[in-house]
């Protein structure tokens, strides 16, 4: 069976391969270790700093199980049918890297990255008005990744944006908190350099070092940045501007320099505070004007003497790929945190800073390691489990992934407007999938939970219910692509589950069709168990 799948769509998928085979990603700088080369010195380092993880960890996951496995972390959707034929027939000893090359210059790439980090900016907001800027900020994120703009640059974008919300996606992450100085400040820290300061706002940190002074200096690098509300060719929006003498904004006095409130006496004006970065001790004098702030601060953060920076996006995308960080959960780093396997998220860390914050580099680095690679179960160890990276950790399929494999695999259209009959609103399903589906990408995975609601959504919604033999439907065609029954059973498997159905699977299921006596309602109630499994909910 498998060499009639492979060769029947041999010509077309080589053709498709030809067409998206791509050079090696490269790093900016020279000394920028080989991407192979680097993930054998993580693999060793994480020998060396935990003594059982290679004699319990699980092992290499078959060819299966990494397509599909890196398909949804590096492009967000299934592998098709066709791709998993090429990689099952491709000989190379070198094909996974191959296929995360090809996937990273695709341009679902910055598409499914631009969404994680638009969740991670807008997860917290502080306002429902904020999220008007979500859908500019994932296209200017997928454009930039997309680019692979090295992160300090993505980053010194987003710190020092002003312009309209909609125009200039850059201003996400100040509208996400409405310019407000402390929740920017808080955000600022928490996401890109992996510390949650914000702690310190009203007393001395009570687990950390970091001193109340110190959060508010932070905070006033952005009291001169405001969000105001303008008329825009679609209707209202805002826009981000630099405020440099005093006026007044909605009737008020806008003050254009920080103070720390007093807390015994809140009716007071508090303390002054100038700009001062809480890490290195770097300052401005009071009166520095905006853009020279939000600069500044952009130099010192990103900079390669500060070790956080590389630490903090190196740990998020280790936890976001791997499904656990060095540190968990990421945004609550410092020095007064102790990691899992300090060295080799230093190693990694350093690995990033040579390759000039390169994050096509980083991510191709991670998925060749043999800690991404693993295998999620070892049935000759149960100690697999307390090991750190020792065995492949499902992750849940985050929203936009979701709604891209039910589509993917419904042959669902997904329009602007619902008025088409057999088609469902775009923006209404992304909306409700968001809702029901959503959780903070910077929680661990032991956090996120399935619900109710979400059981449900997947049990009887529009789009789950184009899981019908009737007419046009994807499982009318392959019915009639496919007479047979065993193929059918698994045609229907690697495009729901990317892998083949085991030989008790299969046994089951073709004695369930010929039970029920109707083909098509055997292999309607077949494609919503598989749809409906935790198999299809999580990247495993």
């Amino acid at each position: 069976m498998q060499a009639r799948i492979c060769c029947r769509r041999l010509v077309t998928v080589v053709s498709l391969a030809v067409l998206s085979a791509v050079g090696p990603v490269t790093a900016r700088a020279d000394q920028a270790p080989d991407p192979a080369q680097m993930a054998q010195r993580l693999d060793q380092q994480l020998q060396a700093e935990l003594p059982q993880y290679a004699s319990v960890e699980a092992g290499r996951c078959n060819d299966e199980t990494f397509c599909r496995r890196v398909t949804l972390d590096v492009a967000g959707r299934l592998p098709t049918v066709e791709e998993l034929s090429l990689f099952a027939l491709d000989p190379g000893s070198d094909k996974r890297r191959e296929l995360v090359r090809q996937l990273l210059a695709s341009p679902e790439y910055g598409r499914r990255w631009g969404r994680y980090w638009r969740d991670v900016v807008f997860y917290r907001s502080s306002d429902v008005r904020a999220l008007r800027a979500a859908g500019a900020f994932e296209d200017f994120m997928a454009d930039r990744l997309n680019r692979n703009e090295p992160w300090d640059r993505i980053v010194r974008e987003i710190l020092t944006a002003t312009g309209e919300i909609h125009l200039d996606g850059a201003t996400g992450l100040i509208m996400a908190q409405l310019g407000e100085p402390e929740p920017v400040a808080a955000e600022v820290s928490r996401i890109f350099l992996g510390i949650q300061i914000q702690c310190a706002q009203c007393h001395d940190h009570p687990t950390d070092r970091w001193k109340r002074e110190q959060f508010h200096h932070l905070a006033a690098f952005f009291p001169r940045v405001r969000v105001r509300p303008v008329a825009a060719a679609g209707g209202r929006s805002f826009l981000v501007m630099s405020v440099d003498r005093p006026l007044r904004l909605r009737g008020r006095r806008v003050k254009i320099e920080h103070f720390m409130p007093d807390l015994d006496d809140p009716q007071a004006p508090g303390k002054l505070m100038r700009p001062e970065f809480f890490l290195t001790g770097q300052s401005l004098p009071v009166g520095t004007p905006d853009q020279q702030r939000r600069r500044r601060l952009a130099d010192w953060m990103t900079s390669k003497q500060n070790p956080w920076f590389a630490k903090a996006l190196v740990n998020r995308m280790w936890h976001e790929l791997v499904g656990r960080g060095f540190y968990e959960p990421v945004d609550d780093m410092g020095p007064d945190r102790q990691p899992t396997a300090p060295k080799t998220l230093e190693l990694l860390a350093q690995g990033f800073r040579d390759a000039d914050y390169n994050l096509k580099w980083l991510v191709e680095t991670i998925c060749l390691t043999q800690a991404y690679q693993q295998a999620v179960h070892n049935p000759q160890s149960s100690q697999s489990e307390e090991v750190p990276f020792a065995r492949g950790c499902p992750t849940r399929l985050r929203p936009d992934q979701l709604l891209t494999t039910l589509q993917q695999v419904l042959l669902v259209e997904l329009q602007a407007t619902p008025r088409r009959r057999g088609g469902f609103n775009a923006r209404a399903a992304q909306r409700r999938f968001s809702l029901t589906f959503g959780f903070d990408p910077s929680v661990s995975q032991d956090q996120i939970e399935g619900s109710i609601p979400q059981a449900l959504f997947l049990m009887n919604s529009p789009i789950t219910r184009a899981m019908t033999a009737r007419p046009g439907s994807m499982l009318a065609q392959l019915l009639r692509q496919y007479p047979d029954d065993a193929e059918a059973v698994e045609e229907l498997y690697l495009r729901c589950l990317a892998r083949r159905p085991r030989q008790s699977e299969k046994r089951k299921a073709l004695a369930y069709i010929r039970r029920v006596g109707n083909r098509a309602e055997a292999f309607e109630d077949l494609l919503w168990v598989l749809v409906n499994s935790t198999e299809f909910l999580y990247r495993r």
